[in-house]
C-alpha cells in the first residue's frame, strides 16, 4: 500500500490552504500529523474527514531513519516495520506468508495427542504377544531402549535435531533419572509378561499415590487434603480389581508396585536435574544411560536361558524373520510414543495434558481387553473404573493447582 504526501489541493472535494511543501532531504521533515486508528484500517486524520486508504506516516527520527528520502509529492512507501499488522498477516506488503499448519495450531496437536494415544496401544499390544512366545522382559526391555538408541544416533547423524552437547555436572544429574527409568521399565515389562496389560495398567493407576506421597514424604511438600482426598478411590479400585483379577500372580503384582515406586523417584531426581535442554535430546541422553544399566542384568539374569532354547524356541515359533520384525517394531513404538508424550506436553497446558494420559490408560485397558479376549470379573472392571476416576480427579485438581501457581508467578 502505498501512502501520498499532502502539502495542498483538495481531498475528496475538501480544500486545504495552499502552504510550502516540506523538504525531505537533508534534516527536515514532513509535517507532523496524528494518526489514529489501527494501520490496518487505513487510519482516520484529525480534520474531520477519514482517508482512505491513505496513511500519513507521523514525522520522527525513527521513520527519518528506516525510510528512504524522497521529493515532495513523490510516492512515500511506508516502512516495513510500521505498515506490517502485529499478527504477520500476510495481507499487509512484503508480509510472510503463514502455513497451513500455523494457522490451525490445534490440529497439529490433535495429531500428537492421537499418535500418542495410536503408538501406545500397538506397543502394548505388540509387546504382549512377544510375550506369548518369547517369555524374556529383561532382555526384551534392552531391545526396546536399543532400538530407541540406534534410532537417535542416526537422528543426530543427520541434524534431526542437532546434538546438544553434555557436560559431565549435568550427566552426573542424568545418571539418577535414567537408572529409575531403566529399573522401572524393566519392571513394567516384567509385569507385562506376568500378567494381563489391563492388570498392569490398573496397578500402575497408583503412581500419583506414591507420587503424593513422595512429595510429602521425602521433598517435605505441603499437599492439599483435597489431592489426598482425590487419591482415595485410586487405592480402593486397585484393591477391588486385584482380588478378582482372573491373571493375579504376585510377581505381575508386586513388578507393577516397584515400577510405580521407580517412575516416582525418576520424577524426584528429573526435578532436581532441570535444564535448557530440548526434551527430544535430554529424552535421548537417558535412554542411552538405561540402556547401559539394563544390558548387566538381563546377561545374568536371562542370558544363559536365551542361549540354550530361549532364541530357539521363538524362532521355531514364529520363524527367525517374524521375530527379528518384532522385536524392531516393539522397540520403535517404546521410543516413538514415549517421545510424543514429551512432546506433547510442551504444546499444551498440564491440565489438557492430565485429561489425555488419564484417557489414554482408558484407551490401553480397553483395546488390550478386545486384543486379547481377556475375561475379567465385574468386580474388577467396576475397580478399574473407580480407579481411574480417581486418577483423573487427582490429575485435574494437581494441574489446576500447578496452573494456579505459575499464574501467581507471573502476575
Amino acid at each position: 500500500m502505498e501512502s501520498r504526501v499532502l502539502t495542498g489541493a483538495t481531498i475528496r472535494g475538501l480544500a486545504l490552504p495552499l502552504k510550502p511543501a516540506a523538504r525531505l532531504a537533508g534534516n527536515s521533515s514532513f509535517p507532523t500529523v496524528r494518526l489514529t486508528g489501527k494501520l490496518s484500517d487505513g487510519g482516520n486524520l484529525i480534520c474531520g474527514r477519514q482517508l482512505r486508504p491513505a496513511i500519513l506516516l507521523e514525522a520522527s527520527p525513527a521513520a527519518t531513519a528506516f525510510c528512504s528520502p524522497v521529493k515532495k509529492r513523490d510516492n512515500l512507501r511506508p516502512c516495513l516495520a510500521a505498515a506490517s499488522s502485529p499478527a504477520g498477516s500476510s495481507d499487509s506488503s512484503g508480509g510472510a506468508k503463514v502455513g497451513f499448519l500455523e494457522k490451525n495450531p490445534a490440529l497439529v496437536t490433535g495429531f500428537f495427542f492421537f499418535m500418542w494415544y495410536f503408538l501406545n496401544v500397538i506397543f502394548n499390544i505388540l509387546n504382549k504377544k512377544i510375550y506369548n512366545y518369547f517369555p524374556y522382559p529383561y532382555f526384551v526391555s534392552v531391545i526396546h531402549l536399543f532400538v530407541g538408541v540406534v534410532y537417535c544416533l542416526l537422528s543426530w547423524s543427520v541434524s534431526l535435531p542437532k546434538r546438544a552437547p553434555i557436560d559431565s555436572n549435568l550427566l552426573k544429574l542424568l545418571i539418577p533419572v535414567a537408572a529409575c527409568h531403566a529399573l522401572g521399565h524393566v519392571t513394567s515389562n516384567v509385569s507385562f509378561a506376568a500378567v494381563a496389560v489391563s492388570f498392569t495398567h490398573t496397578v500402575k493407576a497408583l503412581e500419583p499415590f506414591f507420587n503424593a506421597a513422595a512429595s510429602q514424604f521425602i521433598l517435605g511438600q505441603s499437599i492439599p487434603i483435597t489431592l489426598w482426598l482425590s487419591l482415595a478411590p485410586v487405592v480402593i479400585g486397585v484393591s477391588m480389581a486385584s482380588l478378582t483379577e482372573l491373571s493375579f500372580n504376585w510377581l505381575g503384582f508386586v513388578s507393577a508396585m516397584i515400577s510405580n515406586i521407580s517412575f516416582t523417584y525418576r520424577s524426584i531426581y528429573s526435578k532436581k536435574a532441570m535444564t535448557d535442554m530440548d526434551s527430544t535430546n535430554l529424552y535421548a541422553y537417558i535412554s542411552i544411560i538405561a540402556l547401559i544399566v539394563c544390558i548387566p542384568p538381563a546377561l545374568i539374569i536371562e542370558g544363559p536361558q536365551l542361549l540354550k532354547y530361549g532364541f530357539s524356541d521363538a524362532i521355531a515359533k514364529v520363524g527367525l524373520t517374524k521375530f527379528i520384525t518384532d522385536l524392531f517394531w516393539v522397540g520403535m513404538f517404546y521410543h516413538l510414543y514415549n517421545q510424543l508424550a514429551t512432546n506433547t506436553l510442551e504444546r499444551v497446558a498440564p491440565l489438557t495434558h492430565a485429561v489425555g494420559n488419564v484417557l489414554k490408560r482408558v484407551f490401553v485397558i480397553g483395546f488390550s481387553i478386545l486384543a486379547f479376549g481377556n475375561k475379567i470379573s465385574l468386580q474388577t472392571g467396576i475397580g478399574t473404573s473407580i480407579a481411574i476416576f480417581g486418577v483423573a480427579m487427582y490429575s485435574f485438581i494437581k494441574a489446576r493447582m500447578e496452573e494456579e501457581k505459575r499464574q501467581g508467578k507471573a502476575a
